[in-house]
């Protein structure tokens, strides 16, 4: 069974090297990309992914509170948030607190991020 991969980043580059990623691994398919988290929370309940990997820090409505209102209607969604160097550490431990799964780094690694969805 393939699972769906649902991106929400706001950086365009960043989504695509996270789709060329994700593609590159079997039993795995992205289905959707949404810039930030309003349009991220649309697209979630339209293609109902099974995997989330979202960025933390987004305009409009960011990545924390997106990954709260998914896991509150969807807590068996596995829910990856995606942090730079920037990212406050606090945000990061709140991520995880509210059922994130793990957090992918970027710069990406393919080898990381494929064990972790593989985990």
């Amino acid at each position: 069974m393939t699972k769906r991969v649902l991106i929400v980043d706001d950086c365009v580059n960043a989504a695509d090297q996270l789709r060329a990623i994700v593609d590159g691994l079997p039993g795995f398919e992205v289905v959707g990309h949404a810039q930030n988290g309003a349009e991220g929370l649309k697209l979630f309940a339209r293609l109902r992914p099974d995997v989330v990997c979202m960025d933390i820090v987004m305009p409009m409505m960011d990545g924390l509170q997106t990954a709260r209102a998914i896991l509150q209607h969807q807590p068996r969604v596995s829910v990856y948030m995606i942090s730079s160097i920037a990212d406050v550490p606090a945000k990061l431990s709140q991520a995880i607190e509210l059922g994130a799964r793990d957090v992918i780094s970027k710069p990406f690694n393919r080898e990381e991020i494929h064990a972790m969805l593989l985990a």
